[in-house]
């Protein structure tokens, strides 16, 4: 019953944000104009800014993996002996 209900509340989350969605303004109004005239000559400038701003994005990302996978090679356990006693356990 609580898998659905997650399953459900996902989709409705998902629905709502696809549907409330508005176009924003982030850029200021020179470059947002510079840009709009560049896009509209077919200048390559465009492409430029978009690329660079993929690469803004995801080089955070980039970063903590490299950070996670570094950690993980460094702290990762290896030849650990578990030394048991051969006898029994009375866990009562």
């Amino acid at each position: 019953m609580k898998q659905g209900f997650k399953i459900i509340l996902f989709v409705v989350a998902l629905g709502l944000m696809l549907i409330a969605r508005k176009p924003v303004k982030a850029q200021c109004a020179q470059c947002a104009a510079t840009v709009e005239t560049n896009a509209q000559s077919g200048s390559s400038k465009t492409r430029g800014l978009n690329n660079g701003i993929l690469f803004l994005l995801g080089a955070p990302y980039f970063a903590v993996a490299l950070g996670g996978y570094i950690w993980y090679k460094k702290y990762r356990r290896k030849d650990v002996k578990l030394e048991m006693r051969p006898e029994k356990l009375n866990l009562n």
